[in-house]
């Protein structure tokens, strides 16, 4: 039999299996040339949890409430109430990029209102240029540009106040912006789309949506996502329950383009137990408490939700993930289709020694976590569900969990040559220069791309600082 083949080679691209953790739209897409020396080197890195370390000072007091940290890319925003909303380069020579006063209308310091949520627009196209939303303690909320090739960031657009609260939550994917405050209350809002919108100004938005919640607890997370005809909202919640602790919920609402509700779903992992990762003969595995070199995890079988508040959510669909004070995590699988909606069996994932303070869910099945004391932050595969047979193999061999472990490594150029000064801007050092303070908090924040990991860690004298953990 003869096969007609109506491309040619030059078209023609394969991706393996294996190469899924890298994202194979990026490996194979056409008129780019892949490095592929560098993706192994990435590969072999994060497998072992070897990596070079810095850190990048980004203020020499605490701050109330908590710094707000987000990662896009190679760049890091931070807002607080100090020193405003700022932009990091952590790429190569790591900096501060620009910065701009959140305090617009002038006035004492006493008196600002204080950054209590932040959100990146990831749904841009323009590579030029990246949107940022800020929501403040006295329910107004703010949308901001960077023009990465100037340097700038500037304001486009700011909202007026509301009583119903600080905005505890936002997400944002232009041209719909969505906030959560904290009478619970939940808005959707549409900046207009034939617009005279530009770099430094936008029209003020429309709200399309107002809805009242009486279940959504924090920690909670919001996302948004918007297709031709409907607009998808998420909103992942911890949950209390009277007899068990505290459990997650998870909403999902359907509006139109115009705002009108096609339908809203609600589920919970409430009255539900644990089914193993990795079955053993007893039915269920206990924490391995020793101390080698092995990343350890077991999944608890048939235990009840964690009786303490979760200390972060983080949901990146299918998988919503839970980290507890009591040195564990809860993973859940979600189920999301025309019919329904449902959160399936919790697994407890044990590695960590001490308290996780935060977690996040990348988009390609791995998952980072920290701990509260001493810098411990491990990385989760996840791709292949709770129960596959995949996710089986790595528990057996015991690859679920990595725990990263920072190498010296010398730095490219002298000790304050790419440096900012210690005025509040920012300085950097390297590991190899003086060792990460292991007396530090972390501050419940973790990001994560392909190439690092990055953490806001509150040094025992009270200055803060970004510490990068790159694999490159």
């Amino acid at each position: 039999m003869e096969v007609c083949l109506l491309q040619s080679l030059s078209s023609l691209f394969y991706s393996s299996r294996i190469s899924k953790w890298l994202k194979d739209d990026h490996l194979v897409r056409e008129g780019n040339e892949t490095n592929w020396k560098k993706q192994y080197k990435l590969r072999h890195n994060w497998s072992k949890g070897s990596c070079d370390v810095s850190e990048i000072l980004i203020s020499e007091r605490p701050s109330l409430p908590p710094m707000l940290v987000r990662l896009y890319e190679d760049i890091v925003i931070t807002a607080d109430k100090p020193h405003g909303l700022r932009a990091w380069i952590m790429k190569g020579s790591q900096r501060l990029l620009a910065s701009v006063d959140l305090n617009l209308g002038g006035g004492l310091q006493e008196v600002w209102d204080a950054p209590t949520s932040l959100a990146i627009d990831n749904s841009s196209s323009n590579a030029a240029s990246l949107r940022i939303s800020v929501g403040f303690s006295n329910g107004r909320f703010g949308v901001y540009a960077l023009i990465k090739e100037d340097g700038i960031l500037t304001c486009q657009y700011m909202h007026a106040a509301s009583s119903n609260g600080a905005v505890s939550a936002i997400a944002y994917a232009a041209p719909h912006l969505v906030t959560m405050t904290d009478a619970q209350l939940l808005s959707l809002y549409s900046f207009p789309t034939h617009s005279t919108d530009s770099d430094f100004k936008k029209d003020p938005p429309q709200l399309k949506a107002s809805l009242k919640s009486h279940t959504a607890w924090p920690p909670l997370t919001l996302s948004i996502r918007a297709s031709s005809s409907s607009i998808i909202i998420s909103i992942a919640y911890a949950l209390p329950t009277y007899l068990s602790g505290w459990s997650v919920g998870l909403q999902e609402l359907r509006t139109s383009t115009e705002g009108t509700v096609i339908h809203s779903r609600l589920t919970s992992a409430t009255n539900q137990g644990f089914r193993p990762l990795f079955a053993s003969s007893s039915g269920f595995a206990t924490p391995n408490s020793e101390t080698d070199d092995t990343p350890s995890i077991s999944v608890l079988h048939g235990a009840p939700p964690s009786l303490t508040k979760p200390t972060s959510l983080s949901y990146s669909h299918p998988y919503l993930l839970a980290s507890h004070p009591d040195n564990t995590l809860t993973l859940y699988l979600v189920q999301s289709n025309d019919t329904d909606l449902v959160i399936g069996e919790g697994s407890r994932l044990w590695g960590h020694t001490s308290s996780v303070s935060g977690a996040h869910v990348g988009d390609r099945g791995k998952a980072v976590s920290v701990s509260a004391h001493g810098g411990e932050i491990r990385v989760w595969e996840l791709e292949g569900g709770i129960g596959s047979a995949s996710s089986k193999k790595r528990a057996a061999a015991g690859q679920t969990s990595i725990q990263i472990r920072p190498e010296p490594k010398k730095p490219e150029q002298p000790p304050g040559a790419s440096g900012l000064s210690v005025d509040g801007s920012g300085r950097r050092r390297s590991h190899s220069d003086q060792a990460i303070d292991d007396i530090s908090t972390t501050k419940g924040w973790v990001g994560f791309d392909e190439e690092k990991v990055v953490v806001l860690r509150e040094k025992a004298q009270g200055t803060q600082a970004l510490v990068v953990y790159d694999f490159s």
